[in-house]
């Protein structure tokens, strides 16, 4: 029991960096708090006290904000930032390392008996708003984007967003690693922004910045023509980016995280 509580302290303070110390946690943490409540409310509705399970169930929603359903199973290292409006139904099975924020459902679709709520593999992370609804599973690391409407299943490590949900592929090839190295002499991450969320000015740069690759390889050709005709010819070298020449265009908050 001790272990399981230490186990989901330390995972606040992997996932939240506002958190201070244990005691502020313990005390000020209503995601911590409704995990608590539910495994005292599970352990009931697995012993068949099925009425008590769900008042003690009530009573941690009106003191958190949170409704976990007593039936719902829940895996360890279980996270729920800032929490207010988060529904979680009674036959959703939960995995390990699962993130949830605030106003996330995990409900159903259905009046059926049986399995109506999703599965949630480990270490998946679901943004603030988002709704995942029906008897399918998201997969082992996946993520799921602030207020996505999610109706069917998501791969392992897929990343879906939108309404309905959509999952984003992210695109491979050779030019990756050279588009990489050059986002990173400008202090722009296209593949934490772009490959993660559609942002249209993150797409925008990174089309840019196949372009400039494009011209490169081609004027490269043009110079090794050039020296095939005259051998005299000089191919000077390109000037470097300078990190210090992008410090105009970098977001104040990379600045203050570095």
């Amino acid at each position: 029991m001790f272990e399981r509580l230490r186990e989901d302290i330390n995972s606040v303070f992997h996932r939240d960096p506002a958190a201070r110390n244990t005691f502020e946690v313990l005390t000020n943490y209503p995601g911590l708090h409704a995990l608590l409540f539910h495994r005292f409310s599970h352990w009931l509705w697995g012993l068949g006290l099925k009425w008590i399970a769900r008042t003690i169930s009530t009573i941690a929603r009106w003191l958190t904000g949170i409704e976990i359903h007593p039936g719902a199973t829940i895996g360890r290292r279980f996270f729920i930032d800032h929490g207010m409006g988060v529904v979680i139904g009674e036959t959703t099975v939960i995995g390990d390392d699962v993130t949830l924020y605030q106003g996330v459902t995990l409900g159903g679709t259905s009046w059926n008996k049986g399995k109506r709520h999703p599965t949630i593999g480990n270490g998946v992370v679901v943004g603030a708003g988002a709704k995942i609804l029906g008897p399918f599973e998201v997969g082992e690391g996946a993520k799921i984007g602030s207020n996505s409407v999610v109706t069917k299943a998501v791969p392992d490590g897929a990343t879906v967003v939108g309404i309905p949900g959509r999952v984003i592929v992210k695109r491979k090839g050779e030019d990756d690693q050279r588009r990489k190295e050059m986002e990173e002499r400008m202090g722009f991450d296209a593949y934490g922004v772009t490959e993660e969320m559609p942002d249209p000015v993150a797409r925008a740069m990174r089309s840019l910045l196949d372009h400039m690759h494009a011209v490169d390889d081609r004027i490269e050709t043009m110079c090794k023509a050039l020296r095939k005709v005259n051998s005299e010819y000089q191919n000077g070298a390109l000037p470097p980016l300078q990190e210090e020449d992008f410090d105009c265009v970098r977001d104040d908050s990379e600045e203050t995280r570095g």
